[in-house]
C-alpha cells in the first residue's frame, strides 16, 4: 500500500477566475488515487521588506511555510506577466526563501501554466524553474505543461473542455506522483 500524498497548490494569480487557477483546479481533479491537493490563498502575504523581516517572523509567511513543509509536494500554476513571474507571486517566494528552514528545500515541485497566447506561459516557467533551483526545490522536469489558448479550453464554470489539455495535465500529475515517490526514496536512502 502506497502512503498517501498531500500536495499544496499555489496559483501565481490572485484572481478567483484566472486561467491558472482553473489549470490548478484541473490538476487537482485528475490526481491519482491517494493524492490530494489543497490550494492555498496567499493574498495576505505583505511585500517583502528586510526591515520587517529583521523584526521577526511574519505570521502569514510562517503559516504558509508550515503548510508547504507538511506537504509532500507543491503544484504551481502561474501566469506570465511581462515575460516573467508575476511580481506579487515572486514576493511570496522571496519571503518563503528566507531563514534556515525554508520550505522549498528538497521539496518536489510541479509547474504548469496557462495563457491566452500560443506559448502557454513558457517564459514564466523557465524563470520560475531557475528560482526554484536556487531554493533547492526538486522540480519535475517532464512532462512540461503549457496551456496555450487557454481561454478556449475552459468553460464559464472553470471546467476543462479540451481533452488534450486534460490528458497533458493528467500525465504530468501521474509523473509527479512518481517523482514524489522517487524523492522520498532519495531522502530515505
Amino acid at each position: 500500500m502506497t502512503e498517501a500524498i498531500r500536495l499544496v497548490g499555489l496559483c501565481g494569480s490572485l484572481r478567483k477566475g484566472s486561467l491558472n487557477r482553473r489549470a490548478l483546479e484541473l490538476a487537482g481533479s485528475v490526481l491519482p488515487a491517494g493524492v490530494t491537493l489543497d490550494i492555498v490563498d496567499w493574498r495576505d502575504i505583505p511585500p517583502f521588506d528586510a526591515d520587517v523581516y529583521a523584526q521577526g517572523p511574519n505570521p502569514q509567511v510562517q503559516a504558509l511555510a508550515e503548510r508547504i513543509r507538511q506537504a509532500d509536494g507543491v503544484v504551481i500554476a502561474t501566469p506570465e506577466y511581462n515575460f516573467s513571474i508575476p511580481g506579487s507571486f515572486k514576493n511570496v517566494i522571496d519571503w518563503l526563501s528566507r531563514g534556515d528552514n525554508q520550505p522549498f528545500a528538497r521539496k518536489p515541485v510541479a509547474i504548469l501554466s496557462a495563457a491566452t497566447g500560443p506559448l502557454g506561459g513558457a517564459r514564466v516557467q523557465y524563470d520560475l524553474r531557475r528560482v526554484m533551483l536556487f531554493v533547492n526545490a526538486m522540480v519535475l522536469v517532464k512532462p512540461e505543461v503549457f496551456i496555450g489558448g487557454a481561454q478556449n479550453k475552459f468553460d464559464a464554470e472553470g471546467q476543462c473542455t479540451d481533452e488534450a489539455t486534460r490528458n497533458f495535465v493528467t500525465q504530468q500529475m501521474l509523473s509527479f506522483e512518481t517523482w514524489i515517490q522517487e524523492c522520498r526514496r532519495m531522502r530515505a536512502g
